[in-house]
């Protein structure tokens, strides 16, 4: 017998957009690519459900995405005209931040960033193709610091994409930078019961919200 999720969690709620602590295992919305493909709930689905004020918003007022497999911080808009806001400002990367915590193969030095280039997906596969240089309407940056080092169970480190992101723009640039994230099979990293990437922090316009660590981030 499957064991049940646990359910998203609204952790921050203002007059014009919320939070939700988004549990490993759901999808964020409905689609083709999205719902059914390795079970799971769907944030949109719930949405609509439980919070029957967003059901006429596109997507249920959802802002942004997550993988399936990671868990933390998605935004969620109240109303349609914060709903175009936010949704062109994460796509931008305009007065929003992003923060978060992965546990990774050991070795990254203490801090750093990184810009990296992300293209196209490898054939018949969703793994996207990372490269040193490129165009730079493909280029991704991020900063990290390690936060608590453990060589046999990886280091916990604190990731922020800088800009709008690029579609698993952690994953491969980590697993590109030599230290795949734990869970992540998909990128060379070592097997484990779930992926250990968690958006752990969310700012917008300098108000900072906070979701509850994962026990595998825990040093």
């Amino acid at each position: 017998m499957e064991t049940a999720l646990p359910l998203p969690l609204v952790v921050h709620e203002t007059p014009t957009w919320l939070v939700l602590d988004k549990p490993a295992g759901w999808h964020t919305v409905r689609g083709k690519t999205e719902a059914g493909v390795g079970g799971g709930g769907v944030l949109e689905t719930w949405l609509a459900e439980h919070r029957p004020d967003l059901e006429d918003l596109p997507e249920s007022g959802l802002v942004h995405r997550l993988d399936r497999d990671t868990s933390g911080c998605v935004v969620v808009a109240k109303d349609a005209a914060t709903h175009d806001d936010l949704s062109r400002r994460f796509r931008e990367g305009l007065g929003v931040r992003k923060f978060y915590l992965a546990r990774c193969v050991t070795g990254l030095r203490e801090e750093g960033s990184a810009t990296l280039f992300f293209t196209s997906r490898h054939k018949g596969s969703i793994k996207i193709t990372v490269k040193e240089m490129g165009d730079a309407r493909d280029a991704g940056r991020f900063r990290w610091r390690v936060l608590s080092r453990d060589r046999s169970r990886g280091d916990v480190v604190e990731l922020e994409l800088i800009g709008p992101g690029k579609r698993h723009e952690l994953r491969g640039g980590c697993a590109f930078l030599g230290h795949p994230l734990v869970g992540d099979e998909l990128y060379g990293g070592v097997a484990a019961a779930g992926l250990c990437l968690h958006a752990s922090q969310v700012e917008i316009d300098g108000e900072r919200v906070v979701a509850a660590k994962p026990r595998w981030a825990e040093a």
